[in-house]
């Protein structure tokens, strides 16, 4: 199993040398960052980021707004494939293959790498329609497998004995913490290898907060997952390891419980203890 990240730097000489987290060598990392520099238009909006995210741990961006931290986040699944002007140069590989590769086919990519959005998004459909919507896609068409599907990842997402009773029901029905998790079974759906997350509680009252993180740290024993957060102490509760972002930097990025106590950076120091951002 994955243990203790260790900090290293990359030498690129007359620059500030990068930080560099590397997942122990018994076991490969689930992702590998590499020198990642992302452009919208003639803004840089990521500078030379490099990290190893370790399997079936949860990884935290934190940071300012603006820092870059979802824009990291959506070079995962190649979202940012979706806004004109962008341009993206180093790597990215996930389970060892390059995602970023000219013959890589993207909905397979977002298959094996879900997401999860800040404003729960289910469709206007029934409850069932909606976590069998991902599988319909790919092929599955026995109402038997549809059932068995959408039974599984509603219990995966914690949600099945509250909606059991009225999956026929439109999900627009369902409170704003029961739709989150009913995006998070929807994603769950397609049997994805990585479970991205941004601000998934954002929009959320503190009881529905505490469910996704109950959920999150369940779901970790099976999916690496990745989660942008504006709220430090969600990030302390829940995750194994922490980046914090800065103006398109990764300035600092480690195991959680050594970040936040003894930061090696003095930026981190001052946005941790709330003297900016």
């Amino acid at each position: 199993m994955p243990g203790t990240l260790s900090m290293v730097t990359s030498l690129n000489p007359g620059a500030r040398p990068a930080p560099v987290a590397e997942a122990p060598p018994t076991e490969a990392p689930a992702i590998e960052i590499e020198q990642v520099n992302l452009w919208y238009g003639s803004k840089q909006a990521l500078k030379d980021i490099s990290m190893a995210i370790p399997k079936q741990r949860i990884t935290a961006y934190i940071g300012p707004s603006g820092c870059g931290k979802t824009t990291l986040l959506r070079c995962l699944n190649r979202m940012n494939d979706l806004v004109d002007g962008v341009r993206m140069t180093g790597q990215i590989r996930i389970g060892g293959t390059d995602i970023y590769a000219p013959a890589l086919d993207v909905t397979e990519l977002r298959k094996r790498v879900g997401m999860v959005f800040q404003k729960s998004n289910p469709f206007p459909k029934s409850i069932f329609e909606n976590v069998a919507y991902g599988p319909r896609i790919l092929g599955a068409r026995r109402r038997g497998d549809l059932e068995a599907i959408v039974e599984r990842s509603l219990k995966a997402a914690a949600l099945w004995d509250e909606v059991s009773g009225r999956l026929q029901e439109s999900a627009l029905g369902l409170s704003g913490g029961q739709q989150q998790r009913l995006c998070i079974a929807r994603a769950l759906a397609v049997e994805p290898d990585v479970l991205l997350m941004d601000e998934p509680c954002s929009a959320l009252d503190p009881i529905a907060t505490a469910k996704i993180e109950e959920l999150m740290l369940r779901l970790k024993a099976s999916y690496t997952i990745v989660i942008v957060t504006h709220n430090m102490q969600q990030a302390a509760r829940v995750s194994d390891h922490t980046g914090f972002m800065l103006l398109g930097e990764l300035v600092e990025f480690g195991v959680t419980k050594a970040l936040f106590t003894t930061p090696k950076d003095p930026k981190t120091e001052a946005y941790i203890t709330g003297r900016f951002g």
